[in-house]
């Protein structure tokens, strides 16, 4: 099977929850280390999740502690999985070794200190959401009513990130905050959205939204969510591959990726009900596409797409 970049999964969320999992297989995880293995040269996101019942103090440690799992729980025990800092590191991938980029799901963990998000950075984080739904000290989320943008603070943020030539994770961000990120941001994505015109669900993108970050050379992850999918019944594979054809149809053949969401959803698309499942997506692809696209789909755009 081809290799797979996919932009964002909950897993350490997941492993922070319920330390009993076994992240070389275990059917209650959507995304484990066997399923990685079984490609070649894979690349997957770490995706670090601080839920908001956690105390707005301790949301940094809860980062923390997920990145100790990263560490502990896989890069320090399965020497095959490489930890991505650098595109030069993901060229240097050999024969049965997997890439590993911590990514951060919302700003919250790093309260109002630029030197939360450095340290964050040494760490390994190379994309950073700005919020996940709600609003923080970053910026406001699609599910606050004010619908605000970018406070001082994440205009700092962002100028970070363009410093660190590092991604800027559009997904999550209300309207204005997008439009004000996206100005500001060198290195703009959305690591794990949908079409809204197909599914109009607050966490889409509008088709204003996506050509303007197809024309900043942005990317968009495809996202298995099935409620971002299809509206009221049950989404299959095909419904996938109409929102693909959208972006297509808007010109971003080579800014579309995958995204899945696996460990941050409940509910799972018919036949995409884990990692070991995209060959389902794949064969499905291959249905519409031409070799040479599915490869830019599947892998390709994301690392054509890294700037650190």
């Amino acid at each position: 099977m081809m290799p797979i970049f996919d932009a964002h999964c909950d897993m350490l969320f997941k492993l922070w929850e319920n330390p009993k999992l076994d992240v070389f297989h275990d059917d209650r995880l959507h995304v484990t280390i066997s399923d990685l293995k079984n490609g070649d040269k894979n690349i997957q996101c770490f995706a670090i999740f601080v839920p908001n019942q956690v105390p707005f103090v301790q949301r940094l440690a809860v980062a923390q502690q997920q990145i100790n799992i990263f560490y502990q729980r896989i890069l320090n025990i399965y020497p095959e999985i490489k930890l991505i800092k650098t595109k030069s590191d993901i060229n240097g991938l050999k024969e049965g070794e997997i890439g590993a980029i911590l990514t951060l799901e919302g700003c919250d963990a790093i309260g109002d200190q630029i030197e939360n998000l450095e340290l964050l950075y040494e760490l390994g984080v190379r994309s950073v959401g700005l919020t996940w739904n709600y609003a923080n000290l970053v910026a406001d989320g699609v599910l606050e009513k004010r619908n605000g943008g970018l406070t001082n603070f994440g205009q700092n943020v962002i100028r970070f990130l363009n410093k660190k030539k590092i991604w800027t994770d559009l997904s999550h961000a209300s309207e204005r905050s997008f439009w004000e990120a996206l100005d500001l941001a060198d290195y703009p994505i959305a690591t794990h959205s949908n079409v809204y015109n197909l599914c109009s669900h607050v966490r889409n993108l509008k088709d204003e939204q996506i050509v303007s970050l197809f024309r900043k050379n942005g990317m968009i992850g495809i996202t298995f969510v099935p409620f971002f999918t299809k509206e009221q019944s049950q989404p299959t594979i095909a419904n996938l591959i109409e929102h693909i054809d959208y972006l297509c149809s808007l010109g971003g053949e080579n800014q579309i990726g995958i995204g899945s969401d696996f460990d941050g959803i409940d509910e799972t698309i018919i036949g995409l009900e884990n990692y070991s499942c995209y060959e389902n997506f794949i064969n499905e692809l291959y249905r519409h596409f031409p070799e040479s696209k599915v490869k830019k789909f599947m892998y390709e755009n994301f690392v054509d797409h890294i700037s650190f």
